[in-house]
């Protein structure tokens, strides 16, 4: 018997932590002749280490995120194991995050975790080019002798189209709900220094039915929110216009459908007002353009060949902007741009810093939104061009100005813009509680980059409630239930 182990995944293209749902062992349970079991880590820690014990989080306590996104099998997975011939671990982080309500493994924990279990070990997924869950760090070494074969399960669009539908199955071993992590298209022509995405795939599209076609799958199983996502730029996408058209004519009770990655210069480009106006019409509030500009800096972009301008980057903000700026009905704009910020690059100096306040700052003075601006430090993997030119040098360089430079950003940009784009009195709707931490519960919106919501006593989790905004921290709100 075949067994799945989901560890998660987080990479610049495709994003499968709880609650989102990754593609890869939906491709992977497609393959297979018959239905696998699908375990996450959640239920495997929850086997080794706790019994098999869910215990109530205390009032003092924040929830045990270890154990939060368990699968129906989570009571039988001692008989799963037992009976598990072939075990296929989905494992690797290249760009990670911090992550609500999930905590993707480690090799180091999984590792310790199966090395008893008497079973052929296969391990694929990001993981297979390294993974990280620690920004500014090289990619995790360990002992890989434990796994039988190290795979990409790399299949081709032809076999993904029947794989996809037959891999929706999965759904019905998850008890919670999922956001529906959707490929568009795999590789980039681009060469960003950092960048593991060129190295897994030539650039190549799908079809518009075949995504359909896999939306049809789910749907028809009960789900409700999409994530068009798996991809380097949504824009880029042959026929982006015409999948949107064709999602939202068919497919009427979708609750949420959003997209991701955005090349700025395909919005500054002859088609990107038309895009992105299809966007803000066929998507649904709250969705994000993710912008992977990593520095404003000309002579960081230089050295690390990225792969848009500061100038076509400011002009894309305000194109967003101009046509999604609108509040939407559940309380957030319709469509605004994210911008990503990677520190540790070739090239870096006390100056870049000082560029990227400068586009920042004239994003607050113009009277522009940005949803969300992620910072990182870089990871180092192997294959990119950065581990094999100067690897850590930059970051060992400048880790002393990291902390110093985020804190300016999140004080002098990122508070100022929340208080803008949710002011005191507005209100959010459908927002999912997730966690406690003591007596305050933590929720998001179902959906893209959603806003956490802070609540000064405990709510019942997993439930829905409309939130009135009382109070802003640097990069999250507090509210009331109305």
């Amino acid at each position: 018997m075949i067994t799945i182990l989901d560890c998660y995944t987080d990479e610049p293209a495709g994003l499968g932590v709880p609650p989102y749902l990754g593609v890869y062992p939906r491709y992977i349970v497609g393959s297979l002749d018959t239905l696998p079991y699908y375990i996450t880590i959640d239920d495997l820690r929850l086997y080794k280490l706790y019994n098999s014990t869910i215990l109530k989080t205390k009032p003092s306590k924040k929830t045990n995120i270890k154990i939060y996104n368990l699968t129906k099998n989570y009571k039988d997975i001692k008989n799963i194991l037992k009976k598990t011939s072939i075990l296929i671990v989905i494992l690797g982080i290249h760009t990670p995050g911090k992550y609500l309500s999930a905590l993707p493994g480690t090799l180091k924990e999984v590792i310790s975790l199966i090395k008893d279990l008497k079973c052929q070990k296969i391990l694929t997924g990001p993981a297979v080019y390294g993974t990280s869950l620690e920004g500014g760090k090289f990619f995790e070494k360990a002992d890989l002798t434990i796994f039988d074969k190290i795979e990409e399960f790399d299949f081709s669009y032809d076999k993904i189209q029947e794989y996809s539908i037959k891999g929706s199955a999965i759904i019905k071993q998850i008890p919670s709900l999922r956001i529906i992590e959707l490929e568009t298209g795999h590789g980039c022509s681009g060469n960003c220094s950092f960048c593991t995405e060129p190295i897994k795939h030539k650039l190549e599209f799908r079809e518009i039915n075949d995504i359909t076609n896999e939306i049809k799958a789910f749907y028809d199983l009960g789900c409700r929110y999409f994530r068009l996502g798996k991809q380097n730029c949504f824009y880029t996408y042959p026929k982006p216009v015409e999948l949107l058209q064709k999602i939202k004519k068919n497919f009427p009770k979708i609750k949420v459908l959003h997209i991701d990655n955005v090349n700025p210069n395909m919005v500054v480009s002859k088609r990107g007002e038309q895009i992105t106006k299809a966007i803000v019409k066929y998507c649904t509030p709250g969705n994000v353009a993710a912008f992977g500009i990593e520095s404003f800096d000309k002579n960081v972009i230089k050295e690390n060949n990225l792969n848009t301008t500061p100038e076509n980057t400011f002009k894309a903000i305000k194109i967003i902007n101009k046509y999604g700026k609108t509040r939407g009905n559940n309380g957030l704009q319709k469509f605004l741009p994210g911008i990503n910020l990677l520190f540790g690059l070739k090239g870096e100096s006390k100056t870049t810093h000082e560029q990227n306040m400068f586009y920042l700052k004239k994003i607050i003075k113009e009277n522009l939104l940005l949803r969300r601006i992620n910072i990182r430090q870089v990871n180092i993997f192997p294959g990119t061009d950065l581990y094999k030119t100067v690897g850590n040098k930059f970051l060992k360089k400048n880790k002393k100005y990291y902390w110093k430079w985020r804190n300016d950003i999140r004080q002098n940009i990122d508070f100022p813009l929340l208080k803008k784009l949710v002011p005191k009195n507005s209100v959010l709707k459908d927002v999912r509680m997730e966690i406690y931490n003591g007596k305050n519960t933590f929720g998001r919106q179902l959906g893209t980059y959603p806003l956490i919501v802070g609540i000064k006593h405990r709510l019942e989790l997993n439930k829905f409630y409309n939130i009135k905004i009382t109070g802003h921290m640097l990069r999250s709100v507090i509210g009331e239930v109305l």
